[in-house]
């Protein structure tokens, strides 16, 4: 189960954008997940005038592997590991390892 929502900003751990940050846009089937301006790739690509697509090389957001990325903390300003607790009103909740701080309020 990924510990990892749409919407989070998050770092990357590993890989040729180490150390970068971003935020998730989609979690993709298989463990991988879609982040915005991370594991970019230009793609040469053909026009289509019936489509109203303008050919030549774009730039493109590959998916990257779940387990490359953390949740990024903000109290210490670095990747974090996530864990679930409930919340005395029985709601369940993911929170921080490090700081025992609730992510999601």
């Amino acid at each position: 189960m990924a510990k990892i929502k749409k919407g989070d900003d998050v770092i990357i751990r590993t890989g040729k954008d180490k150390g970068k940050s971003g935020r998730v846009v989609q979690i993709l089937k298989g463990d991988k997940v879609l982040v915005e301006g991370i594991n970019q790739v230009k793609k040469n690509q053909k026009p289509n005038p019936n489509a109203g697509i303008s050919g030549g090389i774009i730039v493109k957001d590959m998916p990257i592997n779940i387990s490359n990325i953390g949740l990024y903390n903000p109290e210490t300003k670095k990747a974090d590991r996530i864990g679930y607790k409930f919340l005395e009103d029985g709601k369940k909740v993911r929170y921080f390892k490090s700081t025992n701080e609730v992510v999601d309020v």
